[in-house]
């Protein structure tokens, strides 16, 4: 999801809600505590120089329960964040605590935010010589659901 496509998904609703991958929903008193630039600049297995620039939300759920964030006040935290963001309209990457810090990708149904796996892969995949075919079999590919042709990858 796209900066320009969440703050339109936020023009529309009464609430706002984020679904994990699971089904289950963060509960109603999350925080955005960070909007954030991260920039990513490397080099593949291959040799390729690559960059990548997201802009990062990281949710975070206290003991304040009365507190909800409504639509109109995302929308005024998307505008403040314009300072470092600028205005590109950038994919939109979510951390949110687990075991550990998970990071999530984002989709909207239209009804919830939900977060969607992310998942590493080989971006050289000629030049390390393992087969397409072998990809689609990793054990961490089947534990996330993925399946040939299932469009995970």
């Amino acid at each position: 999801m796209k900066i320009s496509e969440m703050k339109t998904s936020l023009a529309g609703l009464q609430a706002v809600r984020f679904r994990l991958p699971d089904g289950t929903y963060l509960p109603d008193h999350f925080h955005v505590t960070e909007v954030g630039l991260v920039s990513k600049h490397f080099i593949d297995c291959g040799g390729v120089e690559r960059q990548e620039t997201v802009a990062n939300f990281q949710l975070w759920e206290a003991g304040d329960y009365d507190h909800r964030l409504a639509p109109q006040k995302f929308l005024h935290i998307l505008a403040l964040s314009e300072k470092i963001l600028g205005r590109q309209d950038l994919d939109i990457e979510v951390e949110y605590q687990q075991q550990t810090i998970g990071k999530f990708g984002l989709d909207f149904d239209g009804t919830d935010f939900v977060l969607t796996l992310k998942q590493t892969a080989c971006l050289a995949q000629d030049a390390c010589g393992i087969p397409s075919h072998q990809l689609l079999s990793l054990p961490q590919l089947q534990g996330a659901g993925c399946s040939p042709g299932g469009g995970c990858c």
